[in-house]
């Protein structure tokens, strides 16, 4: 059996795949995003480790022992600063925090053709940026650091012992050649960032390390099992859901993403879309990424006072278009299209005959339509899109999947599994000890579906109302004063 770790935003999910591919246990473990200071994101790498230890133990149960490999994925873009062991530094800076706006002008200065192999347009909350800012603001820090990694590269140092890295999450750095395929050392140099921080590169399905005593005894796993190099969660997720060229796949969690492999490396940092490795094959994928949206759905609801069942009941009690109200769902700034790090939220159209459910279903139909503008951003690279494979948590109501089909104006494809980055992780674990082949085209567990038994979600026939909505969504930005 093999365990996958995915290492998410708020919380770690364990899930364990038998040879066969069926799962045989799953857990998962909270914690917490901390805001120290206005527009910050940090976590406590200890958090992490807690509870990654407690959803292992509730994914493998009494079958510990029977845990072949272990496989990781893990948010994207953040920067865990530690030393030789893996001890942190400091909190990690994770993909939603906003504070390096003024170091990526330094991005700004790079010679243009050091830019252009970047492949990828400069945000704040990846590494590159918060580097240079930890350099900039806390040179202490910076300098007692041994290793700069992405926060599932630091979970596996700390059960392995091993630092390494890998293209998936490397490429999502800020710091990686797209052209060369590997770490862009020139880009770090006029930067003027420390090389050696940068761990050496791994295949995301080979062995990375092995399992160390006190971390086996501390999650109740052999010591000694292989650990995969893995891969980022987007990129597990792929081959989680058994992706292929010429699909697309539309994920809505914390944060919405909407992918599509390539065979060859095709950039658009121009529109906002990003380019990366993929797990598997040297593939790519491009991805259109929106920062807010469960995340701003469970912003409103906190705000609101509501359940989530009284959300779905009072928003759906609303025609379609909310009766006029707005919601703008850049509550951390926002990528594509738009990569604009102090654009806000907002409510607006609001009126006396107005409640609390219009509020939410303006909040609902907001996230959809930044998905849509970034699914649109996306087909200016010339992929395209008839329908969507959906997946993640974000979308597990109906009649939100209803609307998010009538918004996309497409159909989409129900994934039957929420999990798929540790499904992806599990199986990058198997791949590692040769259970499952490397070879893209050959049957792996995560793309065993019968697309006969899928639900498929077709648009509904109140479109002509959300086409009016998303105008109004598109003309209130820009929002915000400059």
């Amino acid at each position: 059996m093999f365990l996958g770790l995915d290492l998410g935003t708020g919380s770690v999910k364990a899930l364990v795949l038998d040879e066969g591919g069926e799962v045989r246990g799953e857990g998962s473990a909270p914690y917490r995003v901390h805001a120290p200071s206005p527009g910050w994101a940090e976590s406590d790498p200890q958090d992490w480790w807690i509870a990654a230890a407690e959803a292992t133990r509730a994914a493998t149960g009494p079958r510990g022992e029977r845990i072949e490999a272990v496989g990781l994925s893990g948010q994207m873009h953040g920067v865990v600063l530690s030393d030789e062991a893996g001890s942190p530094v400091r909190p990690a800076i994770t993909w939603a925090d906003a504070r390096a706006r003024e170091q990526l002008e330094a991005y700004g200065r790079l010679d243009t053709g050091l830019r252009g192999r970047l492949g990828n347009p400069p945000w704040v909350g990846m590494a590159g940026p918060s580097l240079l800012w930890l350099r900039d603001n806390e040179p202490e820090n910076y300098r007692a650091a041994r290793w700069a990694l992405q926060p599932k590269d630091w979970l596996r140092l700390r059960l392995t012992g091993e630092a390494a890295s890998e293209p998936t999450d490397a490429s999502a750095t800020l710091l990686y050649d797209v052209e060369g395929d590997g770490w862009a050392f020139d880009v770090v140099e006029a930067l003027g960032l420390r090389a050696e921080l940068l761990a050496s590169l791994k295949d995301p399905a080979r062995v990375a390390g092995q399992l160390g005593r006190e971390a086996a005894d501390y999650f109740r796993l052999p010591a000694g099992t292989p650990v995969a190099a893995g891969a980022a969660d987007t990129a597990a997720a792929v081959l989680g859901s058994g992706l292929r060229p010429g699909a697309v796949q539309l994920t809505v969690g914390t944060g919405g993403q909407i992918v599509a492999l390539r065979d060859e490396p095709v950039a658009y940092p121009e529109g906002g879309v990003h380019l990366y490795r993929a797990a598997t094959g040297h593939l790519w994928y491009s991805m259109a990424a929106v920062q807010n949206a469960g995340l701003a759905l469970e912003w409103a609801r906190g705000l609101l006072g509501a359940s989530w069942p009284e959300v779905y009941e009072e928003a759906f009690s609303v025609p379609a278009g909310a009766e006029g109200v707005t919601f703008l769902p850049y509550l951390t700034g926002e990528r594509t299209p738009h990569f604009d790090p102090d654009v806000r939220g907002a409510w607006s159209g609001m009126g006396l005959k107005h409640g609390r459910g219009h509020l939410m279903r303006a909040a609902l139909e907001g996230v959809g339509f930044s998905l849509r503008q970034a699914l649109e951003a996306l087909e200016k690279t010339g992929l395209r899109a008839p329908e969507l494979l959906l997946g993640g948590g974000g979308a597990s109501y109906a009649l939100y999947r209803q609307l998010l089909a009538s918004v996309l104006r497409r159909p989409l494809r129900v994934l039957p599994d929420a999990n798929v980055s540790a499904t992806g992780a599990a199986i990058l674990g198997g791949m590692a000890v040769g259970a499952y082949p490397s070879d893209l085209d050959a049957e792996l567990p995560g793309a065993a579906r019968d697309p006969a038994e899928e639900e498929v979600v077709e648009p509904a026939e109140d479109q002509e109302a959300y086409e009016e909505a998303y105008r109004r969504y598109e003309q209130s930005y820009p929002s915000h004063p400059e």
